[in-house]
């Protein structure tokens, strides 16, 4: 990049810097003209100079306008005032155009140098990665590069903007007196020479603050990502005095900048007025010697008002000049890498029709780690197309290695990676990044819905054209003009980016869903994705009439259910009827709450829940079962330690809280109902709340209780104000729930624990009917690719990660697939069946793809065409294999020979 930052700012807007520049010296007639008017009006029609009578009468403008205007001292008064307001109108006019202009000059190469950086970081090689933080680089991009932008339109209009407001107004006071004239430039030249020099400290400061901040955003960064570690090891405090100590350098140093800014601050106000003190002394004794009249004198004051802004702002934007080439050093300094790749290699190939010579070969190939050490050494290996080859050996033996290099995420020391007569390393990723698929056991996941995250790997380029009209069209076009004026690509992310070619699998936008489906099978994530839209709450008018087919599937299930005389397994909610596998309050408000999930106390209604339950006479017999629930507990499991198993099974109370209900018992066991607080009284009634009677079978649950529960519940939903009625979502055989999710929706029950197996059983029938309905299935199956993952996968498991990682990879097209032990996380046994399926899936989709396989276990070297083992960074036997016949899983062979689209993996 441009060592220097104003010869960066002129070669990028240099045009721009030179129309605002014009339309500055042009604003200086108008500026100086504002000086001069007050004099005029004061010496002129006020003092009634030139106007010896009432009737007098001058000219003016005669030398612009033929004879002039005739005025007397009256109308003089008024047009003169009304020149006034037009210039300080007209002066308003360029001040608010220059702002502005300035304003989208600095937003334009802020979005610029930012686009650069985002850029350069893209081009970085992979080993670039290691030596920086990444929290310390997006702080740079974020916060330290926007003062950059501020300076842009302050670079060179600045000082022609300030200076020549600056010496207009001294030409104005050296045109109406010389000697005044001359005090205002002795004390502005002592401004602009001390000032600036006691800046210089703050220079440093600066730039010492912009460090220690940066370093603290790398630091937090570190925190967050490894809390884990954190936790695990118990560095809490270690981390808690890294961070006071970082924050006590950063306070020591930003306190200090206060200081002495307040100190420069004071000294520049005092000169500033200073000045002004030597005007009435001197000017006014002239006045009244008679060697300067009253407006003159008004007028110089009024000139000099206008002096010290632009001085003190020339002095800052000198001070703001260092600073930001300072900080422009030191940002490029961060991306002034090594050796980047050549933006042509990255450049947009929309067509992809460029083809990978065969075969691949590693010729002579010696890799080098961090610090020299050898990793690889002196490697030759040939990979035919379609053969697919074992690479076995421990961590240490280089088999890793050669799969990085073949994959592109180590650069060769020495030797080379050609493809066909081709450099690896010459060719544009456009080639690279399609016709060759890398994965290992390290993942990543952007933060968003699942199905983004697996078509990550098919977003090459905008492949059409999308058409907009009216209003977004004009926005469009706006937006595209502002892209190529900074220096952006317009790449529309509303296109469609997913190439169909690249997919394995069937053909097409129609065809992506089986595809995905068959990956999801061969890696055994199927009934994973199954499993997240079962649980997923979906918002209705997003999935079109899948709440109706919901409903439909959810009256199918019931008769499928009678049909096999299984209608106990689940528990239908029904206003008549206690439900004994909910928790108590679902029974009272009889349906689920859509603006939280919690108990009685979170509810909006509260007062008018409480004062319901009063009325049936509910409260009083929630408050005596939440008191012999506590005596149960106690006599159960008093003497049990906190992490006994039995506490997992408790949903109303955890371990912690058992003191505390201890304390309240002993507080309120001698009093009753009507005697104690609200507070204590509401704490048994909420402990209720939470009891199933069919998991804990403490044998509270009474006929009694239950009445009162129903007679509640319909008292609550008949009387319910409208502001309570919005916040239920209540059970309804005929609705959609639209705060439940899949699963509940389609059960529209609860699972009856007591039978052995219910829960499978009733998931069984749910599959079996969605198999004799394949669009519902697919439909639901969708809605499981929506699951938000979160940043960086946190929201799967570490083995969910490296399967979708794999199935991301199985899911392009490619001529070669490199896979460096991807799958590490899950047992031998799943290992094994997750490579056979890969082998069976690859070799059925007629591209006779190679493939390259670092082994976790040599045993399944067995089912690869060749075998390469490692040893100490080196070849130490290759040999061709005999066929070995395998079957993949049953799911996998649906999926491809004939499928069977709702079927789970047994």
């Amino acid at each position: 990049m441009e060592p220097s930052f104003t010869r960066y700012i002129w070669t990028h807007t240099s045009r721009q810097q030179i129309w605002i520049l014009s339309v500055v010296m042009f604003s200086m007639i108008p500026y100086y003209l504002a000086f001069d008017l007050p004099k005029m009006i004061i010496n002129g029609p006020i003092q009634g100079e030139g106007f010896q009578t009432a009737e007098s009468t001058q000219t003016y403008l005669a030398d612009y306008l033929f004879a002039g205007f005739e005025l007397n001292r009256t109308q003089a008064l008024m047009v003169l005032s009304l020149g006034f307001l037009a210039l300080v109108i007209i002066n308003g006019i360029f001040k608010y155009y220059i702002n502005t202009f300035k304003g989208l000059l600095g937003e334009r190469l802020l979005r610029r140098i930012r686009f650069d950086l985002v850029d350069r970081i893209l081009r970085f090689q992979p080993g670039e990665f290691k030596r920086i933080k990444g929290g310390e680089i997006s702080s740079m991009i974020k916060d330290e590069v926007e003062p950059l932008g501020g300076f842009t339109a302050e670079a060179f209009v600045q000082p022609v903007l300030l200076g020549g407001q600056a010496l207009t107004a001294l030409a104005f006071i050296f045109v109406q007196h010389f000697w005044l004239g001359l005090v205002a430039l002795f004390m502005a030249s002592v401004q602009m020479l001390v000032i600036p020099r006691l800046r210089r400290r703050l220079l440093v400061l600066g730039r010492e603050r912009q460090i220690k901040s940066r370093q603290l955003a790398g630091r937090v960064v570190e925190i967050v990502e490894g809390i884990d570690t954190i936790h695990t090891y118990d560095t809490s405090n270690y981390e808690r005095a890294d961070v006071s100590s970082r924050l006590g350098v950063l306070f020591k140093i930003r306190y200090e900048i206060y200081l002495r800014k307040f100190k420069i601050k004071f000294l520049n106000n005092f000169l500033a007025q200073l000045t002004p003190f030597l005007f009435y002394l001197v000017g006014g004794f002239l006045a009244i010697t008679g060697r300067l009249d009253v407006g003159q004198l008004v007028a110089v004051i009024a000139a000099y008002k206008e002096l010290p802004g632009p001085l003190k702002e020339l002095i800052d934007w000198d001070l703001a000049k260092q600073d930001v080439q300072v900080k422009y050093e030191q940002i490029i300094e961060q991306f002034d890498a090594d050796e980047m790749l050549p933006a042509s290699v990255q450049a947009v190939d929309t067509l992809g029709e460029q083809t990978l010579d065969k075969p691949l070969s590693a010729i002579n190939l010696t890799i080098e780690d961090e610090g020299g050490a050898v990793a690889l050494d002196n490697v030759s290996v040939t990979v035919e197309a379609g053969q697919s080859i074992a690479l076995v050996g421990d961590a240490y033996s280089g088999a890793n290695v050669l799969a990085e290099a073949l994959g592109g995420i180590v650069r060769p020391a020495r030797g080379r990676i050609t493809a066909g007569t081709q450099n690896l390393a010459a060719l544009p990723e456009s080639i690279t990044g399609r016709r060759m698929t890398y994965a290992s056991a390290d993942t990543y996941f952007f933060s968003g819905s699942l199905e983004d995250n697996l078509l990550y790997g098919l977003k090459h380029s905008p492949l059409e054209e999308v058409h907009y009209a009216d209003q977004e069209a004009v926005r469009r076009k706006w937006e595209r003009q502002e892209a190529n004026r900074t220096g952006n690509p317009f790449f529309d992310l509303k296109s469609n980016w997913i190439d169909f070619v690249s997919v394995n699998g069937p053909d097409g936008s129609r065809g992506l869903l089986e595809s995905l489906k068959q990956v999801l099978a061969v890696t055994h994530l199927y009934d994973d994705v199954f499993d997240f839209a079962l649980h997923t709450i979906i918002r209705a008018h997003e999935h079109g009439d899948l709440s109706r087919q919901i409903v439909t599937l959810r009256k199918r299930v019931r008769e499928e259910l009678e049909s096999r005389g299984l209608t106990d397994l689940i528990i239908p909610f029904e206003m008549e009827s206690y439900n004994d596998q909910a928790q108590l309050l679902d029974n009272i408000l009889f349906g689920i709450l859509t603006n939280t999930r919690g108990n009685g106390r979170t509810v909006e209604g509260t007062e008018y829940l409480r004062s319901t339950m009063a009325e049936t006479g509910l409260d009083e017999l929630l408050y005596n079962m939440g008191m012999k629930i506590a005596e149960t507990v106690r006599d159960l499991f008093d003497n049990l330690p906190p992490d006994h198993p039995f506490f997992d099974r408790l949903d109303f109370m955890d371990p912690s809280e058992i003191p505390h209900y201890r304390a309240l018992y002993q507080r309120t066991k001698s009093f009753d109902f009507q005697s104690i607080n609200e507070e204590d009284r509401y704490a048994w009634i909420e402990l209720s709340f939470r009891y199933t009677e069919s998991r804990y079978r403490f044998g509270l649950l009474d006929d009694k209780v239950i009445s009162k529960v129903i007679e509640t519940r319909k008292m609550l939903l008949e009387n319910a104000p409208e502001r309570l009625r919005v916040l239920i979502d209540v059970y309804d055989p005929e609705q959609f729930q639209i705060s439940a999710n899949l699963i509940d929706n389609i059960v529209f029950g609860k699972v009856d624990h007591r039978f052995k197996d219910a829960e499978r059983q009733v998931r069984s029938i749910i599959e079996h009917l969605l198999d004799r309905q394949p669009a519902l299935f697919d439909r639901i199956f969708a809605v499981g690719l929506t699951f938000n993952v979160g940043g960086g996968g946190r929201r799967l498991t570490a083995a969910q990660r490296q399967k979708f990682n794999f199935a991301r990879a199985l899911l392009r097209r490619s001529d070669y697939y490199i896979f460096n032990r991807p799958i590490t996380g899950v047992d031998q046994k799943q290992q094994e069946q997750i490579l056979r399926n890969t082998l069976y899936f690859l070799s059925k989709q007629g591209e006779n793809p190679g493939i390259v396989w670092v082994l976790a276990s040599q045993v399944n070297a067995r089912y690869f065409d060749r075998c390469i083992a490692f040893d100490d960074k080196a070849i130490v036997d290759d040999r061709l294999l005999e066929t070995f016949e395998f079957v993949p899983d049953s799911l996998v062979v649906d999926k491809l020979d004939g499928p069977a689209l709702g079927r789970m993996v047994e």
